[in-house]
């Protein structure tokens, strides 16, 4: 069974139902030719991010095909400890998901950081604890995570198959024990 990251996802996606559709062809401009998938795959710049470290971003998801790789960014670097294999990552983070581009999860709303614990093997999707090692305090990152290191199937709420986008603030860094 997959370690799960975001335990309060499930209720948060049955209160706003969650069934948006991936890859619908939508009318162009003319109104009656639908229009091409994207075929363009995505890079971290087309990503738009607003927000300063420690609030709620806004997440714009550009129109290009998701990757099957895990993009990582810095958005803002970051002046503390760094996340290293085995320490305690304690974070804020947004999940936004990249077909239907709604706000999934949102520690910044909950005004309560998650620890991640033992990064590297921690109880989290492999997208995190991948993603977030370099990651410094009051710095902020941007994750693209493919399904293969996400949900993969689906779960927790989330479609089979969806590419997950968040942005991750490190409030604190824990040394392994």
């Amino acid at each position: 069974m997959r370690n799960v990251l975001l335990i309060a996802s499930v209720a948060l996606a049955a209160a706003t139902g969650l069934t948006g559709c991936a890859g619908s062809a939508q009318p162009s401009a003319g109104g009656t030719t639908p229009a091409a998938a994207p075929t363009n795959p995505c890079k971290a710049d087309d990503f738009k991010v607003t927000g300063d470290f420690g609030a709620a971003p806004k997440v714009e998801i550009p129109s290009c095909k998701p990757t099957d790789e895990l993009i990582i960014k810095d958005l803002v670097p970051g002046t503390g400890a760094e996340v290293k294999t085995g320490t305690t990552a304690t974070v804020n983070y947004q999940l936004t998901t990249f077909s239907d581009k709604k706000v999934l999860d949102s520690s910044f709303q909950r005004g309560t950081p998650f620890d991640v614990e033992n990064v590297g093997q921690a109880p989290v999707i492999d997208g995190w604890n991948e993603g977030i090692v370099g990651l410094k305090e009051k710095g902020r990152r941007l994750l693209i995570v493919p399904p293969a290191k996400g949900y993969g199937q689906g779960g927790q709420g989330i479609k089979p198959n969806e590419t997950l986008v968040f942005v991750i603030d490190g409030v604190k860094v824990t040394p392994a024990a």
